[in-house]
């Protein structure tokens, strides 16, 4: 059997935290989602003025992630170079989902919605990057 290290709560407010400062920066009002390993959230957000569809979609980036262990922008360029069968997959093909690992297995997903696809994926790689030099977690991507 594996051990598999689980996202805290206290690691889900350290990841929003830095999300929404990272899109306070940039002047952009979005939703947060964190969602854990069997992709049902920890932590959901939405910023004043966020529009009240990204309050559902975020959560549904993260948890694509997590199905799949790839950031959702995989699943939007599939859709965008023809490959419309991407779109009965249990997954929502839009940008702005990125994956959290811990020894190259997915412990959870930090999803963004509100503005830009580009945007949202970076308020959303600033969350995962919280978590980069915990002494308690090692994020790696597969390959």
């Amino acid at each position: 059997m594996k051990t598999m290290r689980v996202l805290a709560l206290e690691d889900a407010r350290r990841m929003a935290a830095a999300a929404e400062s990272e899109a306070r920066q940039n002047g952009w009002n979005v939703s947060i989602a964190i969602c854990d390993a069997g992709g049902y959230p920890i932590w959901l957000q939405r910023m004043d003025a966020a529009p009240i569809m990204s309050a559902m979609v975020a959560p549904d980036k993260a948890r694509a992630c997590v199905l799949s262990g790839k950031p959702s922008k995989v699943y939007e360029d599939m859709v965008n170079q023809g490959r419309i069968a991407a779109l009965s997959m249990p997954v929502v093909p839009l940008e702005g989902g990125e994956p959290i690992y811990d020894d190259q297995q997915v412990i959870g997903a930090v999803g963004v919605s509100g503005v830009q696809a580009g945007q949202d994926a970076q308020v959303a790689r600033a969350g995962v990057a919280a978590l980069d030099g915990a002494d308690h977690l090692h994020k790696g991507r597969q390959a």
